[in-house]
Protein backbone atom coordinates (compact mmCIF):
# COMPACT_ATOMS: atom_id res chain seq x y z
CA UNK A 1 0.00 0.00 0.00
CA UNK A 2 1.35 3.46 -1.03
CA UNK A 3 0.13 6.69 -0.70
CA UNK A 4 0.65 9.21 -3.49
CA UNK A 5 -0.21 12.75 -3.09
CA UNK A 6 -1.05 15.04 -5.94
CA UNK A 7 -0.34 19.59 -6.34
CA UNK A 8 -3.32 20.08 -4.10
CA UNK A 9 -2.47 20.74 0.01
CA UNK A 10 -5.95 19.35 0.50
CA UNK A 11 -5.73 16.33 -1.19
CA UNK A 12 -4.57 12.84 -1.06
CA UNK A 13 -4.85 9.36 -3.01
CA UNK A 14 -4.36 5.75 -1.53
CA UNK A 15 -3.63 3.27 -4.07
CA UNK A 16 -4.26 -0.23 -2.60
CA UNK A 17 -5.70 -3.78 -3.94
CA UNK A 18 -8.59 -4.85 -1.99
CA UNK A 19 -8.19 -4.16 1.64
CA UNK A 20 -8.78 -5.91 4.66
CA UNK A 21 -8.47 -9.43 2.40
CA UNK A 22 -5.06 -9.34 4.00
CA UNK A 23 -4.37 -8.52 7.64
CA UNK A 24 -1.14 -6.57 7.13
CA UNK A 25 -3.81 -4.02 4.50
CA UNK A 26 -5.63 -2.99 7.83
CA UNK A 27 -5.31 0.66 8.05
CA UNK A 28 -6.62 1.67 11.34
CA UNK A 29 -3.12 1.72 13.17
CA UNK A 30 -1.42 5.61 13.86
CA UNK A 31 1.73 5.09 12.12
CA UNK A 32 0.14 5.05 8.51
CA UNK A 33 -1.88 8.09 8.95
CA UNK A 34 1.04 10.10 10.36
CA UNK A 35 -0.18 13.18 12.60
CA UNK A 36 -3.42 14.57 11.75
CA UNK A 37 -5.47 11.72 12.41
CA UNK A 38 -7.34 10.48 15.52
CA UNK A 39 -7.64 6.69 14.38
CA UNK A 40 -9.23 5.03 17.93
CA UNK A 41 -12.48 5.38 17.31
CA UNK A 42 -12.74 9.57 17.69
CA UNK A 43 -13.47 12.20 15.54
CA UNK A 44 -11.54 12.08 11.99
CA UNK A 45 -10.14 15.51 11.39
CA UNK A 46 -7.78 15.01 8.53
CA UNK A 47 -8.89 13.94 4.57
CA UNK A 48 -8.06 10.23 3.66
CA UNK A 49 -9.79 8.17 0.67
CA UNK A 50 -9.82 4.56 0.48
CA UNK A 51 -9.74 2.75 -3.12
CA UNK A 52 -11.22 -0.71 -3.88
CA UNK A 53 -10.53 -1.70 -7.66
CA UNK A 54 -9.73 2.32 -8.05
CA UNK A 55 -8.35 5.24 -7.86
CA UNK A 56 -10.63 7.27 -5.16
CA UNK A 57 -10.21 10.36 -4.12
CA UNK A 58 -11.52 12.38 -1.26
CA UNK A 59 -11.23 16.46 -1.40
CA UNK A 60 -12.20 19.33 0.63
CA UNK A 61 -13.77 21.87 -2.02
CA UNK A 62 -16.95 22.28 -2.35
CA UNK A 63 -19.13 21.00 -5.71
CA UNK A 64 -21.39 23.37 -7.05
CA UNK A 65 -24.59 21.48 -6.49
CA UNK A 66 -28.54 22.60 -6.41
CA UNK A 67 -28.47 25.72 -5.62
CA UNK A 68 -32.47 25.94 -5.89
CA UNK A 69 -32.21 24.07 -2.97
CA UNK A 70 -36.30 23.34 -1.49
CA UNK A 71 -35.75 20.82 1.39
CA UNK A 72 -34.57 17.94 2.12
CA UNK A 73 -37.73 15.91 1.88
CA UNK A 74 -39.02 17.25 -1.93
CA UNK A 75 -35.51 16.60 -3.51
CA UNK A 76 -33.70 13.69 -1.22
CA UNK A 77 -36.99 12.11 -0.41
CA UNK A 78 -36.19 12.59 3.62
CA UNK A 79 -38.80 11.78 5.66
CA UNK A 80 -40.17 14.48 8.09
CA UNK A 81 -39.06 11.51 11.26
CA UNK A 82 -35.75 10.82 10.36
CA UNK A 83 -35.46 14.34 9.32
CA UNK A 84 -36.33 15.61 12.67
CA UNK A 85 -34.30 12.95 14.64
CA UNK A 86 -31.08 13.93 13.03
CA UNK A 87 -31.82 17.59 13.44
CA UNK A 88 -32.55 17.19 17.01
CA UNK A 89 -30.07 14.33 18.25
CA UNK A 90 -27.29 14.48 15.59
CA UNK A 91 -26.15 11.54 13.62
CA UNK A 92 -25.04 9.57 16.34
CA UNK A 93 -28.53 10.28 18.03
CA UNK A 94 -30.68 8.58 15.68
CA UNK A 95 -32.37 4.99 16.24
CA UNK A 96 -31.38 1.91 14.85
CA UNK A 97 -33.30 -0.52 15.98
CA UNK A 98 -36.54 -0.14 13.75
CA UNK A 99 -40.32 -0.33 14.95
CA UNK A 100 -43.02 -2.29 13.56
CA UNK A 101 -46.75 -1.46 14.82
CA UNK A 102 -49.69 -3.81 14.12
CA UNK A 103 -52.50 -1.76 13.13
CA UNK A 104 -56.15 -3.07 14.50
CA UNK A 105 -59.26 -0.79 15.51
CA UNK A 106 -57.37 0.76 18.43
CA UNK A 107 -55.23 2.65 16.31
CA UNK A 108 -56.39 3.02 12.60
CA UNK A 109 -57.57 6.35 11.87
CA UNK A 110 -56.07 8.71 10.17
CA UNK A 111 -54.89 10.70 13.39
CA UNK A 112 -53.73 7.55 15.39
CA UNK A 113 -51.77 6.54 12.65
CA UNK A 114 -50.45 9.73 11.85
CA UNK A 115 -49.48 9.71 15.61
CA UNK A 116 -47.43 6.49 15.44
CA UNK A 117 -45.65 7.32 12.48
CA UNK A 118 -44.49 10.10 14.09
CA UNK A 119 -44.13 8.15 17.38
CA UNK A 120 -41.19 6.22 15.21
CA UNK A 121 -43.52 3.28 13.55
CA UNK A 122 -41.06 2.26 10.72
CA UNK A 123 -43.66 -0.88 8.81
CA UNK A 124 -47.01 -1.01 9.58
CA UNK A 125 -48.61 -4.75 10.20
CA UNK A 126 -51.84 -5.62 8.81
CA UNK A 127 -53.07 -9.29 10.28
CA UNK A 128 -55.78 -10.54 7.75
CA UNK A 129 -56.87 -12.75 10.57
CA UNK A 130 -58.31 -9.76 11.26
CA UNK A 131 -61.43 -7.40 9.72
CA UNK A 132 -62.73 -7.86 6.34
CA UNK A 133 -60.33 -6.53 3.23
CA UNK A 134 -62.16 -3.32 2.73
CA UNK A 135 -61.05 -2.48 6.31
CA UNK A 136 -57.23 -3.36 5.15
CA UNK A 137 -57.43 -1.28 2.18
CA UNK A 138 -58.77 1.71 3.78
CA UNK A 139 -55.63 1.89 6.20
CA UNK A 140 -52.85 0.84 3.84
CA UNK A 141 -54.51 4.04 1.56
CA UNK A 142 -54.20 6.58 4.63
CA UNK A 143 -50.59 5.22 5.32
CA UNK A 144 -49.89 5.66 1.48
CA UNK A 145 -51.67 9.27 1.71
CA UNK A 146 -49.86 9.95 5.00
CA UNK A 147 -46.60 8.76 3.36
CA UNK A 148 -46.94 11.33 0.00
CA UNK A 149 -48.80 14.42 2.10
CA UNK A 150 -46.67 14.71 5.08
CA UNK A 151 -43.69 13.05 4.17
CA UNK A 152 -43.26 9.79 6.23
CA UNK A 153 -41.93 6.85 4.99
CA UNK A 154 -43.73 3.70 6.34
CA UNK A 155 -43.93 0.80 4.80
CA UNK A 156 -47.09 -1.68 4.82
CA UNK A 157 -46.69 -5.76 5.77
CA UNK A 158 -49.60 -7.96 5.87
CA UNK A 159 -49.47 -10.83 7.62
CA UNK A 160 -51.36 -14.00 6.50
CA UNK A 161 -53.97 -16.23 8.51
CA UNK A 162 -51.95 -19.27 7.88
CA UNK A 163 -53.26 -23.08 9.14
CA UNK A 164 -55.93 -22.55 11.21
CA UNK A 165 -55.69 -26.20 12.57
CA UNK A 166 -54.58 -24.85 16.11
CA UNK A 167 -57.10 -22.04 16.46
CA UNK A 168 -60.12 -22.21 19.16
CA UNK A 169 -62.70 -19.69 19.77
CA UNK A 170 -65.07 -19.52 22.70
CA UNK A 171 -66.99 -18.02 20.53
CA UNK A 172 -67.35 -14.59 22.90
CA UNK A 173 -66.00 -11.18 22.04
CA UNK A 174 -63.66 -10.62 25.17
CA UNK A 175 -61.73 -12.68 27.01
CA UNK A 176 -63.40 -15.43 29.30
CA UNK A 177 -61.79 -17.02 32.79
CA UNK A 178 -61.34 -20.72 32.79
CA UNK A 179 -61.78 -21.53 36.62
CA UNK A 180 -60.14 -24.54 38.56
CA UNK A 181 -62.60 -27.75 38.14
CA UNK A 182 -64.82 -26.42 35.32
CA UNK A 183 -65.70 -28.93 32.78
CA UNK A 184 -65.39 -27.68 28.67
CA UNK A 185 -66.03 -29.33 25.79
CA UNK A 186 -63.56 -28.95 22.55
CA UNK A 187 -65.51 -29.37 19.54
CA UNK A 188 -65.38 -29.22 16.10
CA UNK A 189 -69.06 -28.32 15.33
CA UNK A 190 -70.16 -25.35 14.08
CA UNK A 191 -72.69 -22.72 15.76
CA UNK A 192 -73.07 -19.23 15.98
CA UNK A 193 -72.40 -16.94 18.82
CA UNK A 194 -71.37 -18.71 22.10
CA UNK A 195 -72.06 -21.84 24.66
CA UNK A 196 -71.37 -21.96 28.21
CA UNK A 197 -68.40 -24.08 28.47
CA UNK A 198 -68.47 -25.22 24.62
CA UNK A 199 -65.19 -24.15 22.47
CA UNK A 200 -65.07 -24.44 18.75
CA UNK A 201 -61.88 -25.89 17.31
CA UNK A 202 -61.56 -24.29 13.70
CA UNK A 203 -60.53 -27.88 12.34
CA UNK A 204 -62.76 -30.63 11.86
CA UNK A 205 -59.23 -33.29 13.07
CA UNK A 206 -57.87 -31.14 15.81
CA UNK A 207 -58.24 -34.11 18.54
CA UNK A 208 -56.64 -37.01 15.78
CA UNK A 209 -54.50 -38.63 17.87
CA UNK A 210 -55.53 -37.05 21.09
CA UNK A 211 -55.60 -39.51 24.44
CA UNK A 212 -57.71 -39.27 27.73
CA UNK A 213 -55.10 -37.96 29.72
CA UNK A 214 -52.92 -35.02 27.59
CA UNK A 215 -52.69 -32.03 28.71
CA UNK A 216 -54.48 -29.40 26.79
CA UNK A 217 -52.74 -26.08 26.98
CA UNK A 218 -53.92 -22.49 25.79
CA UNK A 219 -52.03 -20.08 24.39
CA UNK A 220 -48.61 -21.64 25.81
CA UNK A 221 -49.51 -21.20 29.46
CA UNK A 222 -52.88 -18.86 29.65
CA UNK A 223 -54.59 -22.13 30.89
CA UNK A 224 -54.16 -25.52 31.05
CA UNK A 225 -56.83 -28.60 30.40
CA UNK A 226 -56.64 -31.92 31.06
CA UNK A 227 -58.32 -34.08 28.61
CA UNK A 228 -61.16 -36.69 30.32
CA UNK A 229 -63.12 -38.06 27.68
CA UNK A 230 -63.21 -38.22 24.13
CA UNK A 231 -66.17 -38.33 22.24
CA UNK A 232 -65.91 -38.85 18.79
CA UNK A 233 -63.83 -36.17 17.92
CA UNK A 234 -64.81 -33.85 20.85
CA UNK A 235 -62.62 -33.60 23.88
CA UNK A 236 -64.71 -33.17 27.44
CA UNK A 237 -61.75 -31.43 29.58
CA UNK A 238 -60.70 -30.14 33.15
CA UNK A 239 -59.36 -27.47 34.05
CA UNK A 240 -56.26 -27.71 35.73
CA UNK A 241 -54.50 -24.25 35.45
CA UNK A 242 -57.11 -21.39 35.65
CA UNK A 243 -56.76 -18.76 33.48
CA UNK A 244 -57.68 -16.25 30.53
CA UNK A 245 -58.89 -17.50 27.64
CA UNK A 246 -58.81 -14.98 24.73
CA UNK A 247 -60.75 -15.55 21.36
CA UNK A 248 -59.29 -16.84 18.44
CA UNK A 249 -56.47 -18.96 21.11
CA UNK A 250 -53.93 -21.41 20.37
CA UNK A 251 -53.74 -24.60 21.39
CA UNK A 252 -51.06 -27.28 22.08
CA UNK A 253 -51.24 -30.97 23.31
CA UNK A 254 -48.94 -32.27 25.86
CA UNK A 255 -48.29 -36.08 26.93
CA UNK A 256 -45.28 -36.61 29.26
CA UNK A 257 -44.44 -33.01 29.00
CA UNK A 258 -43.46 -33.40 25.25
CA UNK A 259 -45.40 -31.84 22.34
CA UNK A 260 -48.02 -33.92 20.92
CA UNK A 261 -46.24 -33.67 17.07
CA UNK A 262 -48.87 -34.24 14.49
CA UNK A 263 -48.44 -33.87 10.92
CA UNK A 264 -51.96 -32.80 8.92
CA UNK A 265 -50.45 -32.18 6.04
CA UNK A 266 -52.05 -29.33 4.91
CA UNK A 267 -50.36 -26.14 3.20
CA UNK A 268 -48.97 -23.51 4.32
CA UNK A 269 -50.88 -21.36 2.19
CA UNK A 270 -54.69 -21.62 2.37
CA UNK A 271 -57.29 -20.57 -0.56
CA UNK A 272 -57.70 -17.67 2.06
CA UNK A 273 -54.11 -16.51 2.11
CA UNK A 274 -53.55 -16.56 -1.63
CA UNK A 275 -56.73 -14.14 -2.03
CA UNK A 276 -55.33 -11.93 0.88
CA UNK A 277 -51.77 -11.90 -1.27
CA UNK A 278 -53.61 -11.08 -4.76
CA UNK A 279 -54.80 -8.65 -2.17
CA UNK A 280 -52.27 -7.22 -1.04
CA UNK A 281 -49.93 -6.85 -4.34
CA UNK A 282 -52.87 -5.19 -6.02
CA UNK A 283 -52.71 -2.44 -2.95
CA UNK A 284 -48.92 -2.63 -3.29
CA UNK A 285 -47.37 -3.75 0.17
CA UNK A 286 -44.27 -3.76 0.70
CA UNK A 287 -44.45 -6.70 2.90
CA UNK A 288 -45.88 -9.90 3.08
CA UNK A 289 -45.57 -12.02 6.80
CA UNK A 290 -45.94 -15.80 5.81
CA UNK A 291 -47.52 -17.90 8.79
CA UNK A 292 -46.58 -21.22 9.84
CA UNK A 293 -43.54 -22.19 7.59
CA UNK A 294 -42.41 -25.54 8.39
CA UNK A 295 -39.86 -25.63 5.17
CA UNK A 296 -38.32 -23.50 2.45
CA UNK A 297 -40.14 -24.99 -0.49
CA UNK A 298 -43.10 -23.05 0.64
CA UNK A 299 -41.38 -19.35 0.75
CA UNK A 300 -39.54 -19.73 -2.59
CA UNK A 301 -43.48 -20.82 -4.14
CA UNK A 302 -44.81 -17.88 -2.60
CA UNK A 303 -41.28 -15.69 -4.14
CA UNK A 304 -42.05 -17.20 -7.85
CA UNK A 305 -45.26 -16.26 -7.66
CA UNK A 306 -44.61 -12.70 -6.48
CA UNK A 307 -42.40 -12.34 -9.20
CA UNK A 308 -44.80 -12.73 -11.45
CA UNK A 309 -47.44 -10.70 -10.81
CA UNK A 310 -46.18 -7.88 -9.80
CA UNK A 311 -42.60 -5.04 -11.58
CA UNK A 312 -42.61 -4.05 -7.69
CA UNK A 313 -40.55 -6.38 -5.36
CA UNK A 314 -42.55 -7.74 -2.68
CA UNK A 315 -40.58 -9.17 -0.21
CA UNK A 316 -41.44 -12.22 2.06
CA UNK A 317 -41.07 -12.35 5.88
CA UNK A 318 -41.34 -16.23 7.49
CA UNK A 319 -42.60 -16.72 10.57
CA UNK A 320 -40.79 -19.00 12.46
CA UNK A 321 -43.24 -20.09 15.14
CA UNK A 322 -43.02 -24.00 15.13
CA UNK A 323 -41.03 -26.81 15.89
CA UNK A 324 -40.86 -27.49 12.46
CA UNK A 325 -39.72 -24.27 11.40
CA UNK A 326 -37.24 -24.63 13.68
CA UNK A 327 -35.94 -27.93 12.79
CA UNK A 328 -35.24 -26.56 9.02
CA UNK A 329 -34.08 -22.88 10.19
CA UNK A 330 -31.39 -22.53 8.17
CA UNK A 331 -33.07 -23.33 4.72
CA UNK A 332 -35.32 -20.87 5.86
CA UNK A 333 -33.75 -17.88 6.86
CA UNK A 334 -31.46 -18.65 3.22
CA UNK A 335 -35.11 -18.44 1.23
CA UNK A 336 -37.00 -15.60 3.09
CA UNK A 337 -36.41 -11.82 3.24
CA UNK A 338 -36.79 -11.63 6.40
CA UNK A 339 -37.56 -13.53 9.36
CA UNK A 340 -40.42 -13.19 12.36
CA UNK A 341 -39.61 -14.35 15.32
CA UNK A 342 -43.13 -15.37 16.81
CA UNK A 343 -42.46 -15.47 20.37
CA UNK A 344 -46.03 -16.58 20.88
CA UNK A 345 -46.93 -19.13 18.92
CA UNK A 346 -43.20 -20.34 19.39
CA UNK A 347 -43.84 -20.96 22.86
CA UNK A 348 -46.87 -22.84 22.50
CA UNK A 349 -44.65 -25.30 20.22
CA UNK A 350 -41.45 -25.25 22.83
CA UNK A 351 -40.77 -24.97 26.36
CA UNK A 352 -40.90 -21.43 27.95
CA UNK A 353 -37.41 -21.81 29.46
CA UNK A 354 -36.02 -22.39 25.72
CA UNK A 355 -37.68 -19.14 24.26
CA UNK A 356 -35.11 -16.67 25.16
CA UNK A 357 -31.69 -18.76 23.90
CA UNK A 358 -33.73 -20.06 20.93
CA UNK A 359 -34.54 -15.99 20.35
CA UNK A 360 -30.87 -15.31 20.22
CA UNK A 361 -29.91 -18.01 17.98
CA UNK A 362 -32.18 -17.27 15.15
CA UNK A 363 -31.58 -13.41 16.12
CA UNK A 364 -27.41 -14.50 15.69
CA UNK A 365 -28.46 -16.71 12.24
CA UNK A 366 -30.15 -14.10 10.84
CA UNK A 367 -27.35 -11.40 10.73
CA UNK A 368 -24.77 -14.31 9.82
CA UNK A 369 -27.31 -14.64 6.65
CA UNK A 370 -28.02 -10.93 6.12
CA UNK A 371 -31.47 -11.24 6.58
CA UNK A 372 -33.44 -8.51 8.14
CA UNK A 373 -35.40 -9.94 11.38
CA UNK A 374 -38.08 -9.25 13.83
CA UNK A 375 -38.66 -9.75 17.31
CA UNK A 376 -42.10 -10.14 18.16
CA UNK A 377 -45.19 -11.31 20.36
CA UNK A 378 -45.19 -10.12 23.91
CA UNK A 379 -42.75 -7.05 24.50
CA UNK A 380 -45.25 -5.12 26.29
CA UNK A 381 -48.30 -6.74 26.92
CA UNK A 382 -49.08 -5.89 29.96
CA UNK A 383 -49.58 -2.67 28.25
CA UNK A 384 -52.57 -3.37 26.48
CA UNK A 385 -54.36 -2.31 30.05
CA UNK A 386 -52.07 -0.45 31.75
CA UNK A 387 -49.75 2.73 30.62
CA UNK A 388 -46.72 1.83 32.35
CA UNK A 389 -44.67 -1.62 31.42
CA UNK A 390 -43.12 -4.10 33.71
CA UNK A 391 -39.72 -3.67 34.73
CA UNK A 392 -39.53 -7.22 32.78
CA UNK A 393 -40.80 -6.60 29.98
CA UNK A 394 -38.53 -3.30 29.44
CA UNK A 395 -35.43 -5.55 30.45
CA UNK A 396 -36.67 -7.78 27.47
CA UNK A 397 -37.26 -5.00 24.83
CA UNK A 398 -33.25 -4.29 25.74
CA UNK A 399 -32.19 -7.70 25.72
CA UNK A 400 -33.60 -8.09 22.05
CA UNK A 401 -31.89 -4.35 20.84
CA UNK A 402 -28.80 -5.60 22.86
CA UNK A 403 -28.65 -8.98 20.22
CA UNK A 404 -28.85 -6.90 17.71
CA UNK A 405 -32.40 -7.63 16.11
CA UNK A 406 -33.48 -5.23 13.14
CA UNK A 407 -36.81 -4.45 13.94
CA UNK A 408 -39.05 -4.78 17.22
CA UNK A 409 -43.31 -5.19 17.12
CA UNK A 410 -46.13 -4.71 18.91
CA UNK A 411 -49.11 -6.70 18.41
CA UNK A 412 -52.16 -6.63 20.68
CA UNK A 413 -50.79 -3.25 22.77
CA UNK A 414 -51.15 -1.40 19.49
CA UNK A 415 -53.64 -2.80 17.72
CA UNK A 416 -56.46 -3.32 20.69
CA UNK A 417 -54.40 -1.66 23.59
CA UNK A 418 -55.29 1.13 25.58
CA UNK A 419 -51.97 2.78 25.57
CA UNK A 420 -50.53 2.00 21.80
CA UNK A 421 -48.62 5.33 21.31
CA UNK A 422 -47.20 4.85 24.87
CA UNK A 423 -45.73 1.37 24.31
CA UNK A 424 -44.24 2.93 20.41
CA UNK A 425 -42.76 5.20 22.82
CA UNK A 426 -41.26 2.81 25.34
CA UNK A 427 -39.99 0.43 22.42
CA UNK A 428 -38.08 4.22 21.23
CA UNK A 429 -36.70 5.16 24.36
CA UNK A 430 -35.10 1.91 25.41
CA UNK A 431 -34.22 1.09 21.82
CA UNK A 432 -31.72 4.58 21.65
CA UNK A 433 -30.70 4.30 25.44
CA UNK A 434 -29.48 0.93 24.99
CA UNK A 435 -28.07 1.36 21.55
CA UNK A 436 -26.58 5.06 23.45
CA UNK A 437 -25.08 2.26 25.99
CA UNK A 438 -23.28 -0.15 23.67
CA UNK A 439 -21.48 2.28 22.11
CA UNK A 440 -20.34 4.16 25.19
CA UNK A 441 -19.33 1.01 26.94
CA UNK A 442 -17.86 -0.47 23.96
CA UNK A 443 -19.96 -3.10 23.43
CA UNK A 444 -19.80 -3.40 19.45
CA UNK A 445 -20.16 -7.28 18.84
CA UNK A 446 -18.18 -8.35 15.48
CA UNK A 447 -19.38 -10.80 13.49
CA UNK A 448 -18.25 -14.08 13.21
CA UNK A 449 -17.09 -13.71 9.45
CA UNK A 450 -19.79 -15.89 7.81
CA UNK A 451 -18.95 -15.90 4.45
CA UNK A 452 -22.06 -15.07 1.81
CA UNK A 453 -20.57 -14.72 -1.09
CA UNK A 454 -20.02 -17.94 -3.64
CA UNK A 455 -18.68 -15.42 -6.45
CA UNK A 456 -15.61 -13.19 -6.55
CA UNK A 457 -17.30 -9.54 -7.23
CA UNK A 458 -19.77 -10.67 -4.03
CA UNK A 459 -16.62 -12.03 -1.59
CA UNK A 460 -15.68 -8.14 -2.75
CA UNK A 461 -18.70 -6.98 -1.55
CA UNK A 462 -18.89 -8.45 1.58
CA UNK A 463 -14.84 -7.67 2.62
CA UNK A 464 -15.44 -3.92 1.78
CA UNK A 465 -19.08 -3.72 3.85
CA UNK A 466 -17.07 -5.26 6.86
CA UNK A 467 -14.19 -3.15 6.25
CA UNK A 468 -15.98 -0.18 6.12
CA UNK A 469 -18.18 -0.86 9.09
CA UNK A 470 -14.93 -1.29 11.40
CA UNK A 471 -13.37 2.03 9.41
CA UNK A 472 -16.57 3.68 10.84
CA UNK A 473 -16.05 3.03 14.29
CA UNK A 474 -12.39 3.65 14.22
CA UNK A 475 -12.94 6.46 12.45
CA UNK A 476 -15.46 8.34 14.19
CA UNK A 477 -16.78 9.17 11.17
CA UNK A 478 -20.59 11.35 11.39
CA UNK A 479 -22.52 9.12 8.81
CA UNK A 480 -22.23 6.37 6.08
CA UNK A 481 -23.24 7.32 2.74
CA UNK A 482 -23.80 4.26 0.35
CA UNK A 483 -25.52 4.77 -3.32
CA UNK A 484 -27.50 1.07 -4.43
CA UNK A 485 -30.06 0.19 -6.74
CA UNK A 486 -31.22 -2.99 -5.38
CA UNK A 487 -29.66 -2.39 -1.44
CA UNK A 488 -27.56 -5.34 -1.40
CA UNK A 489 -24.38 -3.19 -0.02
CA UNK A 490 -26.84 -1.35 2.32
CA UNK A 491 -27.96 -4.41 3.55
CA UNK A 492 -24.41 -5.64 4.12
CA UNK A 493 -23.54 -2.51 5.81
CA UNK A 494 -26.12 -3.19 8.34
CA UNK A 495 -25.16 -6.78 9.09
CA UNK A 496 -22.17 -5.32 10.30
CA UNK A 497 -24.39 -3.36 13.02
CA UNK A 498 -21.95 0.17 12.58
CA UNK A 499 -21.90 3.00 14.83
CA UNK A 500 -22.83 5.44 12.73
CA UNK A 501 -26.16 5.88 10.73
CA UNK A 502 -26.32 4.36 7.13
CA UNK A 503 -28.09 6.88 4.44
CA UNK A 504 -28.99 4.69 1.44
CA UNK A 505 -29.79 6.57 -1.63
CA UNK A 506 -31.69 4.61 -4.28
CA UNK A 507 -33.55 5.10 -7.39
CA UNK A 508 -35.47 1.86 -6.69
CA UNK A 509 -39.28 2.73 -4.80
CA UNK A 510 -39.22 -1.29 -3.74
CA UNK A 511 -35.56 -1.20 -2.73
CA UNK A 512 -37.01 2.49 -0.68
CA UNK A 513 -39.41 0.60 1.22
CA UNK A 514 -38.20 -2.69 1.74
CA UNK A 515 -35.07 -1.23 3.88
CA UNK A 516 -37.31 0.53 6.48
CA UNK A 517 -36.56 -2.98 8.07
CA UNK A 518 -33.15 -3.26 8.50
CA UNK A 519 -31.18 -2.09 11.01
CA UNK A 520 -29.90 1.36 11.22
CA UNK A 521 -30.75 2.29 7.62
CA UNK A 522 -32.35 5.50 6.57
CA UNK A 523 -33.25 4.76 2.68
CA UNK A 524 -33.44 7.73 0.48
CA UNK A 525 -35.42 8.23 -2.70
CA UNK A 526 -33.00 10.07 -5.38
CA UNK A 527 -32.12 10.32 -8.72
CA UNK A 528 -29.16 8.74 -9.59
CA UNK A 529 -27.26 10.02 -12.09
CA UNK A 530 -24.52 7.37 -14.05
CA UNK A 531 -21.97 9.68 -12.62
CA UNK A 532 -21.06 8.54 -9.36
CA UNK A 533 -18.87 11.51 -8.08
CA UNK A 534 -21.77 13.76 -9.48
CA UNK A 535 -24.35 11.69 -7.59
CA UNK A 536 -22.23 12.37 -3.97
CA UNK A 537 -21.15 15.58 -4.47
CA UNK A 538 -24.61 16.63 -4.66
CA UNK A 539 -26.71 14.45 -2.03
CA UNK A 540 -23.88 15.89 0.07
CA UNK A 541 -23.97 19.98 -0.56
CA UNK A 542 -28.02 18.96 -0.80
CA UNK A 543 -27.77 17.23 3.13
CA UNK A 544 -24.92 20.20 3.94
CA UNK A 545 -27.55 23.13 2.65
CA UNK A 546 -30.30 21.41 4.94
CA UNK A 547 -27.80 21.99 7.63
CA UNK A 548 -27.43 18.52 8.80
CA UNK A 549 -23.72 18.37 7.74
CA UNK A 550 -21.39 21.29 9.27
CA UNK A 551 -17.79 22.04 8.58
CA UNK A 552 -15.41 18.85 9.79
CA UNK A 553 -18.26 16.22 9.95
CA UNK A 554 -16.78 13.38 8.29
CA UNK A 555 -18.37 11.05 6.10
CA UNK A 556 -18.01 7.48 4.65
CA UNK A 557 -19.04 6.83 1.07
CA UNK A 558 -19.70 3.02 -0.48
CA UNK A 559 -21.31 2.60 -3.87
CA UNK A 560 -22.30 -0.88 -5.33
CA UNK A 561 -23.93 1.08 -8.29
CA UNK A 562 -22.77 -0.84 -11.48
CA UNK A 563 -19.62 1.36 -13.29
CA UNK A 564 -20.60 3.13 -16.71
CA UNK A 565 -17.84 4.36 -19.59
CA UNK A 566 -18.18 7.99 -17.83
CA UNK A 567 -17.28 6.14 -14.46
CA UNK A 568 -15.68 2.99 -14.51
CA UNK A 569 -14.05 2.82 -12.00
CA UNK A 570 -17.09 3.67 -9.85
CA UNK A 571 -17.65 -0.30 -8.64
CA UNK A 572 -18.06 -0.93 -5.15
CA UNK A 573 -15.72 1.64 -4.09
CA UNK A 574 -15.22 3.21 -0.09
CA UNK A 575 -14.30 7.20 0.24
CA UNK A 576 -14.17 9.23 3.41
CA UNK A 577 -15.02 12.57 2.71
CA UNK A 578 -14.85 15.63 5.13
CA UNK A 579 -17.08 18.94 5.04
CA UNK A 580 -15.16 22.46 4.91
Amino acid sequence: MAVVRDLSPMRGTIITKIPCLESKNWVFGTPFFGSGFCCNGGKMKGKVGIGVRAMVRVSGEESEGLRDFKGLRGVLGFDVVSEGELREKGFMGMRKTKLVCTIGPACCSLEDLEKLALGGMNVARLNMCHNAREWHRDVIRKIKSLNEEKGFCVSVMIDTEGSQIHVVDHGAPSSVKAEDGSIWLFTAQKFEGSRSFTVQANYEGFSEGIEVGDELIIDGGMAGFEVIEKIGSDLRCKCTDPGLFLPGAKLSFWRDEKLVGRNYGLHTLSTKDWADIEFGVSEGVDFIAMSFVNDSGSVRHLKNYLSTKSSASTKVVAKIESLESLQKLEEIIEASDGIMVARGDLGVEIPLEQIPIVQEEIVHLCRQLNKPVIVASQLLGSMVEYPTPTRAEVADVSEAVRQYADALMLSGESAIGLYGQKALSVLQMTSNRMESWGRVENQQSRLHQYQLGVSLPDQIAEQICQCAAEMANKLGVDAIFVYTKHGHMASLLSRNRPNPPIFAFTNDDSTHMALNLQWGVIPLLVDLSTDMEANISETIDLIKSGGMLKERDAVLVVSDVPPTPATPMAFQSIQVKTIT
